[in-house]
Parts: C-alpha cells; sequence; structure tokens
C-alpha cells in the first residue's frame, strides 16, 4: 500500500525535472537580434556610392524647329509662257542663277518698239536744234539791219518768236527723249526678268509650276531657303526668360539677345541624337504671349553639309542657372515609399539607416538630394530593397558603368 501511494509522488517529481529542463535549455540560447535585422550568413552585401558636393549648372530643355535662315519665294516679274527649267529640284543654288524662263519674244518686241521711239525723238530733237540754229542766224542778220531801218521791226520780232518756238521745240524733244530712253530702259529689264533668277545662295525647292504654264507676278515658282547657317525657333516660359537674362548679365552681357556665345545652346535631334554643333540666340520676340505665357526666341546654328532642313523637330538646351554646392546622389540611390523619398545611408560602423529625403533636378544619372543628406555620406544603390532599418551591412563600392561615368563627371566638378 504503501509503495503504491509514493507513485504519483515520483511522477510529479519527474515532470516537474523535465520542466526544469526545458527552461535550463532555453535559457542557454545565446540572445541576437529580431529577425531581419542582419542576413542569414551575417552583414548583407550591398554596392554603396559617395554623395558628392558640387556646383551643378541647371539646364533647360524646349521643344523646337527648324526654319530657313532665309526664305525666299521666287516669282516672276513678268507674265509669259515658261519655256525651260534650269536647276536641279532640291539641289544647291547661287545668286544670280537662273532658274526658270519666260518666252521672251512679246517683250523683245516691246523693246524694239521702244527703241525705235527713241530713235524718233531723237531725229526730231535733231530738226528742233538745226531750226534754233537758223533762228538764231537770223536774228543776228537782222538786228543790225532793223536798227538801221534798212529793214522793218516787224521781220525782227517774226525772227526773234521764230527762234523761241525752235527753242520750245527742243526742250520738248529733250523730255520726248528721255521719255523714250525710260522706256527702252524698261523693256530691257521686262526681257532680263524673263530670265528668273535665284536672288540668295541656298537649296530650291520643287517647282511648283511646270514648263507650258502661263505664269504672273503672282506666280510663285518655288521656294528657296538659306540653310547654313539655319535658324531654330523655340518658346520658354516668362521665369526661364528671366533666368536666361540673368545668365547674361552675370556674364557681363547687355541683355539676353546680346548674349551672343555666352550662352551655349545645344539641339537634341529626333533621332535622340545630339547635333555636334553648338548655337547662339540671334532673336527674342518683342514680349510675352499672353495665351501661353511664353516668349518666342530664335537660335542660330552652323549646318555644314545642309544636315538640317526646315521643319524638322528637336529640342533645344541650355543653362539657366547654377546650384551651389549641391549634394549628388545616383538616381537609383532613391526610393520611394507612400509618397516619400528615401535613401538607405550606410554609417562609419556599416549600420544602415533609412532617411527620408527632399529631392532636386535631376542631372544626367545623378539627382539632387535638396535636403535631408550631406555630401560625403555613403548611400546603398543595389540590393537597397533587401535592406531593413539597423541592418548590419557589407558595402562594396558600386562598379556598374552608369557609377563608373558618374564618378567620372563628380571628379571633374570637384
Amino acid at each position: 500500500m504503501t509503495s503504491c501511494k509514493t507513485l504519483p509522488s515520483m511522477f510529479a517529481l519527474a515532470v516537474a525535472l523535465s520542466a526544469s529542463s526545458i527552461g535550463l535549455l532555453s535559457g542557454c540560447k545565446t540572445s541576437g537580434p529580431p529577425a531581419g535585422m542582419r542576413g542569414p550568413q551575417g552583414p548583407l552585401p550591398v554596392q554603396v556610392s559617395t554623395a558628392t558636393q558640387q556646383d551643378v549648372p541647371l539646364t533647360g530643355q524646349w521643344v523646337a524647329t527648324t526654319d530657313g535662315y532665309v526664305n525666299a519665294q521666287i516669282q516672276p516679274q513678268v507674265s509669259g509662257y515658261l519655256i525651260r527649267q534650269d536647276y536641279k529640284e532640291g539641289g544647291e543654288v547661287h545668286k544670280g542663277q537662273v532658274l526658270f524662263e519666260i518666252d521672251p519674244r512679246p517683250l523683245q518686241a516691246v523693246l524694239d518698239q521702244a527703241k525705235g521711239q527713241l530713235a524718233q525723238a531723237q531725229g526730231q530733237l535733231a530738226q528742233a536744234q538745226a531750226q534754233v540754229e537758223l533762228a538764231a542766224i537770223n536774228v543776228q542778220r537782222d538786228t543790225p539791219l532793223a536798227q538801221a531801218h534798212a529793214i522793218a521791226q516787224s521781220i525782227l520780232d517774226n525772227d526773234l518768236k521764230t527762234k523761241q518756238v525752235a527753242q520750245a521745240a527742243v526742250v520738248s524733244q529733250q523730255a520726248a527723249i528721255s521719255s523714250a530712253e525710260a522706256a527702252v530702259e524698261a523693256a530691257e529689264l521686262n526681257v532680263g526678268f524673263t530670265k528668273v533668277r535665284s536672288l540668295i545662295n541656298g537649296v530650291a525647292g520643287q517647282a511648283a509650276l511646270q514648263v507650258g504654264n502661263l505664269v504672273n507676278t503672282s506666280s510663285v515658282l518655288t521656294s528657296v531657303s538659306q540653310l547654313n547657317p539655319i535658324k531654330v525657333y523655340f518658346a520658354i516660359s516668362e521665369q526661364e526668360y528671366l533666368a536666361l537674362s540673368a545668365q547674361a548679365t552675370s556674364r557681363g552681357k547687355t541683355d539676353l539677345l546680346g548674349s551672343g556665345s555666352s550662352i551655349s545652346l545645344k539641339l537634341t535631334l529626333s533621332n535622340n541624337q545630339v547635333f555636334p554643333e553648338t548655337g547662339h540666340i540671334i532673336f527674342v520676340d518683342r514680349s510675352v504671349s499672353a495665351q501661353t505665357g511664353s516668349i518666342r526666341i530664335a537660335a542660330q546654328f552652323a549646318n555644314p553639309g545642309n544636315l538640317l532642313r526646315p521643319g524638322q523637330f528637336g529640342r533645344i538646351t541650355a543653362e539657366t542657372s547654377v546650384l551651389h554646392n549641391a549634394v549628388l546622389v545616383p538616381q537609383r540611390a532613391v526610393s520611394e515609399l507612400q509618397g516619400m523619398n528615401q535613401v538607405i545611408v550606410v554609417g562609419d560602423d556599416n549600420v544602415a539607416h533609412i532617411r527620408t529625403v527632399k529631392l532636386g533636378s535631376q542631372i544626367g544619372s545623378n539627382i539632387v538630394i535638396a535636403s535631408g543628406l550631406s555630401g560625403g555620406e555613403r548611400v546603398v544603390t543595389e540590393g537597397n530593397d533587401k535592406v531593413k532599418e539597423g541592418m548590419k551591412l557589407a558595402p562594396q563600392p558600386d562598379t556598374t558603368p552608369a557609377a563608373a561615368a558618374t564618378a567620372g563627371q563628380n571628379a571633374q566638378g570637384n
């Protein structure tokens, strides 16, 4: 009986000893960071880049269209039938080069008639001059006779009157000759105008009318555009205009129009290639548009080989201001969470700290940190999606091509 009563006590003791062992085993566990505070096999390897601090030029970019530096519509100055086209469409032409010919025969006939009228007027002038000379002889002969009363005074008076009439005829014929000469000159010009010439050097467009068409002074035969240099038009906002003007005056220029080459313009073509030549401003419109709040600007670009043609689209880029002592990091170091921008800063102890930052302008593959980060601090650029606050990291320098290019730019800036 006694041994049977002790069995429950021994069972309770065994249970107590088991619980105690479990407690001892749990108490022997080493302490460590909560789950997620470090990698499964030690510090998490990440790539980092150092935030740089330097002066950063801020640029503006605007949609642009090209246009000929000079665009000339070729129109005839006389009427007639086109009998010849003397240029190659789309080819280069020179000032004074004949582009079209109009039938000159009707105008040549007018010229011949004007020359005949001129010759007739010249003959009549010669007759009038002869009459003046004859009248002068008669007056000279009859004057002493009339004074001596050898002839009647009326004879001398008739001689004087005849002389006056002859002199008036000379004046009239001289005027007729001037008019005839002007008619000849006009007719010669019209005959010359039958050869329609280019007034500028440039590239001629497609012919609007063909040989055999009847043309007049309102007909447009073709257009010629001077392409080297070429104009590029773009519109900027009022604020951008003020910023560019401040740039010009800070460099010793009187205004934006007189900025010359101090404000360098870059042109990016529709295929995203940068045009090799730089441009400068040659025109600033007189007013800001009330509808768009922008002002029209024209730039001039050298255009060797006539690569650029009127009507092309592109983008103009120009430096508008300079941001001093700006903090730059690679753009991929920045992440967005719930509308806030964040970077992961790696401290000297290689511990991660998530920091909220305010962004500025994008500069190539970098971005300006307006606030929240200082130059010289390290930020995670690769693997930041696995990093959490307080995690121990194994940072390695960022070796991607973009990071290498950024490092080179930063070294030049410093």
